[in-house]
């Protein structure tokens, strides 16, 4: 796992390490403008939104399981992928993935707000992990995966099914609060437009020439 890491998901990690160990020496502090903030937050008690934080935020974690978790899904799926699409491609991929699915978190945190609920910052790679889940499953389709909770084998898109069934009734149903349920499901659903539009598949057309397989 270690000796085939790849470079650009080799550079995510220490990335995200790196700034996860200043947060802890600085009480996050200096971090909270760089996370993500509802519209609206600093006239509700807390910072304004600026648009570096739609990827910023993802480079943030607010606790060594949460970060853990992340990088170990970066891990697990970051290099097929990268040796599959190439560094280029699948830096963009994660990218905008972290970035659709804040997207969709700002969407639902600034509409919270404005049915006057409270501000609060969002934070972690959970979008860019769960669009290269996404990828992951439909990539390699038939890939058994075995899985931590509960620990039986399951082939990759299964697990995408399950993951994004499970992410879209909690996040409906409020369960898990202070979890970024839709966060998820924007990176899930910004990574399949990015395939689609990569394949020349719909909602995008083809427009003649050479379109690449994945």
């Amino acid at each position: 796992m270690f000796t085939n890491l790849s470079p650009v998901a080799k550079t995510l990690l220490i990335i995200n390490g790196v700034v996860f160990v200043l947060q802890l020496l600085t009480s996050n502090a200096p971090f909270y403008p760089f996370m993500l903030w509802p519209v609206g937050g600093a006239e509700a008690g807390g910072l304004a939104f600026m648009p570096w934080q739609l990827l910023t935020y993802g480079f943030l974690h607010g606790s060594p399981a949460h970060l853990i978790f992340n990088m170990l899904a970066l891990l697990l799926f970051g290099p097929q992928l990268e040796y599959t699409w190439g560094p280029k491609r699948f830096l963009t991929f994660y990218l905008v993935c972290v970035v659709g699915a804040g997207l969709c978190q700002l969407g639902v945190v600034s509409w919270a707000l404005a049915q006057g609920g409270r501000p609060y910052p969002t934070l972690g790679a959970s979008g860019g992990v769960f669009g290269l889940l996404l990828a992951y499953g439909m990539l390699f389709p038939n890939q058994r995966l075995m899985l931590l909770f509960p620990p039986i084998p399951m082939r990759a898109r299964t697990l995408v099914i399950v993951y994004g069934l499970v992410e879209l009734v909690l996040g409906i149903s409020g369960t898990r609060s202070g979890v970024a349920h839709f966060a998820h499901l924007g990176g899930m659903l910004f990574g399949w437009l990015l395939i689609q539009h990569w394949r020349g598949r719909p909602p995008f057309k083809r427009r003649g020439g050479h379109v690449r397989r994945l």
